[in-house]
C-alpha cells in the first residue's frame, strides 16, 4: 500500500498510470517525475522499494501542486474572477459554460436537467348553477 499525499495508490497498476490518481498529476506529469526519479515505468505499484516511495513523494512534493493545494488554488482563482465581476466570474456564479460555448442547445451538463416548458393550464369553463 502505497501512499502519496494522502492518496493511496492501486497496487497492482504501473508506476506511470498510478501516478495519475493524484489530482493535478496525468500521464505526461508522471512520466516526467519517473525520468526524474530514475524508476522504471513498467514495474507495478506493489514492487517499489521504500527508497522507490520515498523519491517519488519528494519529487510530487518538492516540484508539483497537488491534491488539496491545488483545488485550493483554483477555488481562489475563480472566486477573485466572482469578485471582480469578469464576464467569466459570472459565468462561473450562473453555472453556465465559461470558455465560450453555446448553450442554446448543449451545455446540458453544466445547465442541469431542462426544466418544464412554460405551459399554461387549460381553464375549465365554469358552470353556474
Amino acid at each position: 500500500m502505497v501512499r502519496i499525499e494522502g492518496v493511496v495508490l492501486p497496487d497492482k497498476k504501473r508506476v506511470e498510470f498510478g501516478l495519475a490518481y493524484l489530482f493535478g498529476i496525468g500521464l505526461t506529469r508522471s512520466r516526467e517525475i519517473l525520468k526524474a526519479t530514475g524508476i522504471d515505468p513498467d514495474i507495478r505499484i506493489k514492487d517499489l522499494s521504500h527508497q522507490q516511495v520515498a523519491a517519488l513523494q519528494k519529487q510530487v512534493t518538492q516540484n508539483y501542486k497537488v491534491e488539496g493545494e491545488l483545488r485550493k488554488e483554483i477555488t481562489m482563482d475563480i472566486k477573485r474572477l466572482q469578485e471582480i465581476g469578469s464576464y467569466r466570474g459570472l459565468r462561473h456564479k450562473k453555472s453556465l459554460p465559461v470558455r465560450g460555448q453555446r448553450t442554446k442547445t448543449n451545455a446540458r451538463t453544466r445547465k442541469g436537467p431542462r426544466k418544464a416548458a412554460n405551459i399554461i393550464p387549460v381553464k375549465k369553463p365554469v358552470t353556474k348553477k
